[in-house]
């Protein structure tokens, strides 16, 4: 039997777009024939999905599952909504995002997790739903929460389904107080976080180059002032910038007369134990993914052959 080396593999996952482990099983079912695999993988329908994997899929889902103290959100791809309104994507979804739980954050680790029921991995599930479907689908992204005492608060925007839509929230709170106002409390953060799409949970928590990128604005609007006084205006002005972008500072969305950390001040003493808002997690459906614009009125033309020359 020819050796099945870690080159072959990422040879001929370059040539197929399809996953390493299923690479492996076909040049082990091929005994090595790289032409031959590749076949193989046609039949399964893999390699159908990989031309497929060049298409950008910028739709899809968020999914959101909390299983005790710990929540997990994950974002699914397809190529449009319509597919995104599909059963059984939404079904896949709602299982990948029950396996993120135990992902801990790991997109690598969820891709290779059994998916339920089946003898597959997540990652070659979904390959096989991008053959029957006929859409590009992928596992983007995914991110957990936990604590060790308190509860993990949830929430999604525009919903299609059952714990998952367009945007997807968790939010973090320690605290040994009463469990059904802190999830309460949780969920109405949450959708705060939802609405504000804070940068960081705290000014010191905002990574640097946006602090520098901030303060280099400020600097050039106040050109001309004294070091001492520029110094005072930069301070100022990143404290501005941290009530209107930083979690605990922001003005409560439903209550804009105290702030987030008030707001849970005050959770707490209701609940009887300090609340401290230790993280958040929002996913919102698509974001940072460059999609083409189409030219709705060009392609119409063009297909009635009345473009203009």
């Amino acid at each position: 039997m020819a050796e099945i080396t870690a080159a072959l593999v990422k040879d001929l996952r370059e040539k197929t777009g399809v996953g390493m482990m299923d690479c492996k099983a076909a040049l082990a079912a091929t005994n090595g024939d790289m032409e031959a695999a590749i076949d193989w993988l046609r039949a399964k329908g893999l390699a159908k999905a990989a031309k497929k994997s060049t298409r950008v899929a910028a739709e899809g889902l968020v999914g959101v599952s909390v299983k005790g103290t710990t929540g997990a959100v994950v974002e699914v791809n397809s190529e449009t909504d319509f597919v995104a309104r599909n059963e059984k994507f939404q079904a896949m979804v709602a299982e990948i995002s029950k396996l993120a739980v135990a992902a801990e954050g790991s997109t690598e680790k969820l891709k290779v997790m059994p998916y339920p029921g089946t003898a597959h991995s997540v990652e070659t599930f979904v390959a096989e739903m991008v053959a029957t479907i006929g859409e590009n689908m992928t596992v983007r992204r995914t991110a957990s929460l936990s604590v060790k005492k308190g509860v993990i608060g949830s929430y999604v925007h525009n919903q299609a389904a059952p714990g998952m839509g367009k945007i997807g929230v968790l939010v973090a709170l320690e605290s040994e107080g009463n469990a059904e106002k802190l999830a309460e409390f949780g969920r109405l953060l949450a959708m705060h976080i939802a609405a504000t799409n804070p940068v960081a949970l705290t000014l010191d928590s905002i990574p640097k180059d946006v602090l520098a990128r901030e303060s280099a604005v400020l600097e050039e609007k106040n050109a001309g002032k004294p070091a001492n006084v520029m110094e005072k205006i930069v301070a100022s002005g990143l404290k501005t910038y941290a009530k209107e972008n930083c979690l605990l500072e922001q003005p409560y969305v439903h209550d804009g007369a105290k702030s987030v950390t008030q707001a849970a001040a005050e959770v707490g003493n209701a609940a009887g134990g300090a609340v401290t808002i230790t993280g958040y997690v929002r996913y919102q459906l698509g974001d940072g993914i460059e999609k083409a614009e189409d030219d709705f009125a060009a392609e119409v033309a063009k297909m009635s052959g009345t473009e203009q020359k």
